[in-house]
C-alpha cells in the first residue's frame, strides 16, 4: 500500500493533515454556533453555513490560476499566512451585536481565501510528484493515501471542538456562545504545525512547487497538446465536475441537515457497546487493527508480522479495558457524529486499495469515471436509509414546537445516522479522490492549475447548494427532504453513465 510511493506524498499530507483537523474542528461547531451566538433560523445559519463552504471550494480556483504564473509552493505559503489571520479573528469573543457578525463575515472571508491558495495547489503539487514516469502506476493509490491522511485530521476534529468547548465552559467559565470560540483557535494551532512540517520537509517534494519560469516554459512546450486534444480533455473534465455538484451538495448535508437530524431527532445518550462508538480512542484502536492486519498479511518476514500481531493483540486490549470501564450512558452531542465519516475513510482506505488493486491485477479495475458514477448510486443509498429512518418522526417545525413546550417528540436511533455515515464514505472514496486523481492526469499541462481550481468550483456550487437542506427543514415530512437528495443523486450517476464514452476516451 505504500510501497513504491514518492517521498514527497508523505511531506505534503502530513502538512494538509494539519490544516484540515483545524478547519473541521472550526466547521464541526460551526452551523450549531450561528444558531445560538446570533439567533439565527435553520435556514438563515445554512446560507451563511452553505456559502462559506461555496467559497473555501470556489476560491481555488483564483488560486490555481495566480499559482500557474507564480508557482504552487508560494501560493501555499501565502495561503497559510492568510488562514492564520482568518482564523485568529473567528477566535475572539466578540458577543453576538452586529459588529461581531461583521468581523465573523470578514474572518470567513479570510479563511476562504487562504484556504483558496492553499488546498488546490498543495494537490497539483501531489499530482506532480506522479509526472515522472517510475512513479505514474501509483498515482490513484496516491491520492487516496493522500486523501486518507486529510481525514485523520478530521477524525479527531469533532472530539476536540466539544471537549474544547466543554472545557471552556466548565472549567474556565465560560458561557456557552463564547466557549465556541476556543474550538475555532484550535484551527490557528494547527496551521503552525502545518507550515511547519511543510518547510521541514521541503526538500522532497521542491521540485514540483513551480514557479521556475524558464524550465517551466521548457516543461509546457515538450508536453503541449494539440488545441483538439485540449479542448478535449477540458470539456470531459467540465462534465465530471458537473456531476460532483450534486454529490458535494447531498454529502455535505453532513455539517447542515444531518447535524440538524442528529441535534433533533436523534437519542441523546448512549450506553453499552453503541457508546464505545463515541469514543475516539476506540475508533482509533479499531483503525490500528485495520492496518496491522494489513501489514500482518502482506509482510515478508517473520519479525515484520510478529511485530504486526502485537500490535494487534494491544489494540484489542486496549478495546477490552474500555469495554469493562463502560458504565451507565454517556449523552450525545450532535457535532461527535462527524467523527464517524473520517473514521470510515481512514479505516476503509486500505480495503478500498486492495480491492482496487486486486481488479487491476485482474485487468478488470473501473475507470475513474466509471467510479465516479457508482459513488453517486451509493450516495443515493445512503439517503434512503434517511428515509427509513425518517418514518413516523414529526416535521422540524412539529418537533420545536414540541421543544419548545417542554415535551419530548419521537427520536431514531443513532445508528441510524452511524450507519448512513458508513455508506456515505463508501460513496466519497469512490468519488472523491478518484476524481482528485483524474484531474491531476487528464488536465492540459498549462492549465493544471486552473482545472484542479475548477474541480473545486464544482465543489462550492455544490456547497452553495448545501443551504437547500437548510430551506426545506421546516414544514416539510423528513423523508421528502431526504429524497430530494437522493432523486438528484441518481439523476447525476444516469448522466455519467450516459456520457462515459467520451470521459474514458480520455482517461
Amino acid at each position: 500500500m505504500f510501497e513504491g510511493q514518492p517521498k514527497g506524498l508523505y511531506a505534503l499530507a502530513l502538512a494538509n493533515t494539519g490544516e484540515r483537523f483545524g478547519y473541521y474542528t472550526m466547521i464541526a461547531v460551526f452551523a450549531l454556533f450561528l444558531r445560538a451566538n446570533f439567533g439565527l433560523t435553520p435556514g438563515t445559519a445554512g446560507i451563511i453555513y452553505s456559502s462559506f463552504l461555496g467559497l473555501v471550494y470556489f476560491m481555488p480556483l483564483f488560486g490555481g490560476i495566480l499559482a500557474d504564473k507564480f508557482g504552487f509552493g508560494r501560493m501555499v505559503t501565502l495561503g497559510i499566512i492568510i488562514m492564520f489571520a482568518g482564523y485568529l479573528l473567528l477566535s475572539v469573543p466578540l458577543g453576538g451585536a452586529t459588529f461581531a457578525l461583521i468581523v465573523m463575515l470578514a474572518a470567513l472571508v479570510f479563511i476562504s481565501f487562504g484556504t483558496g491558495l492553499f488546498k488546490g495547489n498543495l494537490q497539483v503539487m501531489v499530482g506532480n510528484l506522479y509526472d515522472d514516469a517510475k512513479y505514474a502506476d501509483k498515482r490513484d493509490s496516491g491520492f487516496s493515501i493522500f486523501y486518507m491522511a486529510i481525514n485523520i485530521g478530521a477524525l479527531f476534529a469533532p472530539t476536540a471542538a466539544v471537549k474544547i468547548k466543554e472545557w471552556a465552559e466548565n472549567s474556565l467559565g465560560f458561557s456557552g456562545n463564547d466557549a465556541y470560540h476556543f474550538s475555532f483557535a484550535v484551527a490557528c494551532l494547527s496551521l503552525v504545525l502545518s507550515i511547519a512540517i511543510y518547510y521541514a520537509f521541503r526538500s522532497t517534494f521542491r521540485h514540483v512547487e513551480g514557479g521556475e519560469r524558464k524550465k517551466d516554459a521548457a516543461l509546457q512546450a515538450e508536453e503541449e497538446l494539440s488545441p483538439a486534444d485540449t479542448k478535449a480533455r477540458i470539456v470531459a473534465l467540465c462534465l465530471v465536475f458537473a456531476v460532483v455538484i450534486f454529490f458535494w451538495m447531498a454529502f455535505h448535508q453532513n455539517g447542515l441537515s444531518l447535524t440538524y437530524f442528529a441535534n433533533e431527532f436523534t437519542q441523546k445518550s448512549s450506553e453499552g457497546v453503541q457508546s464505545m462508538a463515541f469514543d475516539v480512542i476506540n475508533l482509533l484502536m479499531i483503525i490500528i487493527i485495520v492496518y496491522a492486519g494489513f501489514s500482518l498479511f502482506q509482510s515478508k518476514t517473520s519479525k515484520a508480522k510478529g511485530i504486526s500481531g502485537v500490535v494487534i493483540l494491544f489494540a484489542l486490549l486496549v478495546l477490552y479495558w474500555k469495554y469493562t470501564r463502560v458504565n451507565g450512558s454517556i449523552d450525545l452531542s450532535a457535532p461527535i457524529f462527524q467523527q464517524f465519516n473520517p473514521f470510515y475513510v481512514v479505516a476503509l482506505t486500505p480495503v478500498s486499495m486492495a480491492i482496487f488493486g486486486s481488479l487491476a491485477a485482474k485487468g478488470k479495475e473501473p475507470s475513474a469515471p466509471r467510479k465516479i458514477a457508482y459513488g453517486m448510486l451509493v450516495a443515493a443509498v445512503a439517503f434512503f436509509v434517511m428515509i427509513i429512518a425518517s418514518q413516523g418522526l414529526l416535521t422540524p417545525n412539529e418537533q420545536k414546537a414540541l421543544a419548545d413546550n417542554g415535551q419530548l417528540g419521537p427520536v431514531a436511533s443513532a445508528n441510524w445516522l452511524i450507519g448512513t455515515y458508513l455508506i456515505l464514505t463508501f460513496a466519497e472514496l469512490l468519488l472523491s479522490p478518484m476524481g482528485i486523481s483524474f484531474v491531476s492526469k487528464v488536465a492540459p499541462p498549462k492549465y493544471k492549475g486552473m482545472m484542479m481550481g475548477g474541480w473545486f468550483v464544482a465543489t462550492a456550487i455544490g456547497n452553495f447548494l448545501v443551504a437547500i437542506g437548510g430551506i426545506l427543514w421546516g414544514d416539510l415530512p423528513l423523508w421528502v427532504v431526504w429524497a430530494v437528495f437522493l432523486v438528484l443523486c441518481i439523476l447525476s450517476a444516469a448522466f455519467m453513465f450516459i456520457m462515459m464514452k467520451r470521459l474514458e476516451k480520455v482517461a
